[in-house]
């Protein structure tokens, strides 16, 4: 590949065989280089988790491409991890954009920075990188399954189109990341809506089991959303509506409060 063209740093959280990942690479084959680096095992729910060390050798991959073989390397840690080795060790320069995605299953509301497919954007942002997080919506049965038959054109597209613009322009201050999430239900026709992040948790943890040991119990998520109580702006009015969510994130977590106010709140009394 030549030098000059735009190297594009490919991830998830699903494994290096993901169906969803290949669609990502689809996507954005024609517009640089790929440096493809993502997980040997799947790694849902792993946030922006970056243990020490890994756990064993990366090892090299090859996926097919718009017909051609790529080198891919599979990385036995963590998505964010996957991202520090690629920036860090892997890549021939710098990468200009960074693709975390498609993931098996929506991540919008408070769970975002749980996700390993949003974690693995994060990181690389961090690291002064413009990154995206696809995700597309499926039933919570394919979470951790690859499951045959997903149609993944209209997510594929959206994160073409997007990446597009991101190797075209520079993202306002504090847009860091754009978790993008598409329902299952849309086509490339669908229109998209730029929303806030929801502060509801969206799925909820519940154990599942009746056991009388506790330190046995067994425990499960569903989808536990108030529609009703939604934000109108949020990303998950925007699924109930049916639109494509793109969110921006920030790698800056600083609450949006008044801090002079806060730091005379936290005084202590008589002060």
């Amino acid at each position: 590949m030549p030098a000059d063209r735009p190297l594009i740093l490919l991830t998830n959280d699903d494994g290096i065989r993901s169906p969803g990942l290949l669609a990502a690479a689809e996507a954005v084959a024609g517009l640089g280089e790929l440096l493809i680096v993502a997980p040997t095992t799947q790694q849902t729910g792993m946030g922006r988790s970056t243990p020490h060390g890994l756990q064993g050798p990366i090892t090299r991959e090859v996926l097919r491409v718009q017909g051609q073989d790529l080198p891919a390397y599979a990385l036995p840690g963590t998505p964010a991890q996957a991202v520090v080795f690629a920036i860090a060790a892997l890549a021939p320069r710098r990468p200009v954009l960074a693709v975390a995605g498609i993931n098996y299953g929506e991540n919008i509301g408070s769970i975002v920075t749980g996700s390993g497919t949003v974690g693995a954007a994060l990181e690389a942002a961090a690291a002064g990188i413009p990154a995206l997080a696809v995700s597309l919506e499926t039933v919570k049965e394919y979470h951790y399954e690859y499951v045959a038959g997903l149609n993944w054109d209209t997510a594929a597209d959206v994160t073409r189109r997007l990446a597009q613009v991101l190797l075209a322009r520079t993202m306002p201050f504090d847009v860091d990341v754009l978790n993008i999430n598409v329902p299952e239900s849309a086509t490339p026709e669908t229109p998209w809506r730029i929303t806030r992040q929801s502060r509801q948790p969206y799925f909820e943890t519940f154990r599942a089991d009746q056991s009388e040991d506790r330190l046995q119990a067994q425990l499960d998520y569903r989808l536990a959303i108030d529609w009703q109580a939604t934000e109108a702006d949020s990303d998950v009015r925007a699924f109930a509506d049916h639109l494509v969510s793109i969110t921006p994130l920030s790698v800056d977590l600083t609450s949006r409060t008044d801090l002079a106010a806060l730091s005379r709140l936290l005084q202590p009394p008589g002060h």
